[in-house]
């Protein structure tokens, strides 16, 4: 066979694993619900592939099999009629036993992935169009805080999710970690998953819900508990006071060019609601729910014309001078 034939057959055959890696792929679970998902897959796929295989052979059988020749067809042969009829009753009881064995298998792989554990931290996650509001819950209202589109949770603990819809229907997916779940508006839905490793993991809008719909992405970034309560601590506290000419003149064009209308920056007179909470968005490694990396480059341009970037969404493109838009991304790249 030539080098070129052996290669293109391999590119063939190898490429579409490629989709079965990756911080977003249900293939490589990382979590305990997404464990027993792909155990339950493979366990559909390998009994549907044997009876898939076992209904080809017998066509194939009954296709190449000689039919012999008869003066009487309408003739019954009695022998015939009741290996017939055993066949007939013994593939319907095999029927009735794997379908009860495949509803046994979901129900018993159900009960795992929506199980609920009483000690689990709860985060609350809003959907909007299109980006993610994300609250986390305490006991206490000075633990509690809101940050937008990046999810850190700790390892090895259980996350309870309250998901809700501030306009269409969304639906929360991250495949790695757990199945999807649906957003809808008037209702409230939960969802719980451990995640077993740290690492960064990929989430979706997994619902179409406008224009935007394939740039509504989150990261969820599982981090060894003690660093997670780091975190934690970190983000309760309130944005700090910039301590420079310049950061001081970007926090004052912020609230003057209207940004402080729709969005809120803790411990400044910034309190918007309309827009993601930016109070640490220096830190962020993400802007406009994954649309694009956070970098100066990149922040200054979404603050410029958010509309050239993300078309439809509810960011206004501000007039702004290139030194107030020099002065307004200083002072966010120190909300960290």
């Amino acid at each position: 066979m030539p080098v070129w034939v052996r290669t293109v057959l391999i590119l063939c055959t190898t490429w579409p694993l490629a989709a079965c890696a990756g911080r977003q792929s249900a293939l490589d679970p990382q979590g305990l619900q997404s464990d027993q998902v792909r155990s339950t897959l493979f366990i559909f796929l390998a009994v549907s592939a044997i009876v898939w295989i076992a209904v080809v052979l017998v066509l194939a059988v009954g296709m190449l099999r000689r039919k012999r020749a008869t003066h009487t067809p309408l003739d019954l042969h009695e022998g015939f009629e009741q290996r017939a009829g055993r066949l007939v009753l013994g593939l319907g009881v095999a029927t009735t036993v794997i379908v009860l064995g495949l509803s046994f298998v979901s129900y018993a792989g159900q009960r795992n992935v929506f199980a609920k554990d009483e000690h689990a931290l709860t985060l609350k996650i809003i959907g909007h169009q299109w980006w993610w509001e994300v609250h986390y819950e305490a006991d206490s209202p000075h633990q509690s805080f809101v940050t937008a589109n990046e999810i850190r949770i700790p390892t090895g603990q259980p996350i309870k999710v309250e998901l809700e819809s501030a306009d269409v229907i969304h639906s929360f997916w991250v495949p790695s970690l757990t199945g999807k779940m649906d957003l809808i508006t008037g209702q409230k839905n939960e969802l719980q998953f451990t995640a077993k490793n740290a690492g960064v993991y990929r989430g979706q809008c997994a619902e179409f819900c406008g224009l935007q719909h394939a740039h509504m992405a989150f990261d969820i970034i599982a981090l060894p508990p003690d660093e997670f309560g780091r975190w934690r601590d970190h983000q309760n506290q309130s944005a700090q006071s910039p301590a420079d000419q310049l950061g001081r003149q970007g926090e004052a064009l912020f609230r003057a060019r209207g940004c402080a209308l729709c969005h809120n920056i803790s411990g400044t007179l910034a309190g918007g609601q309309l827009g993601p909470d930016l109070t640490h968005v220096g830190s962020r490694t993400t802007i406009a729910a994954g649309t694009l990396p956070n970098n100066p480059a990149t922040l200054g341009a979404w603050i410029s014309d958010p509309q050239h970037i993300k078309p439809g969404n509810l960011m206004p493109k501000m007039p702004l001078q290139s030194n107030e838009l020099i002065a307004i991304l200083h002072y966010l790249e120190q909300l960290k």
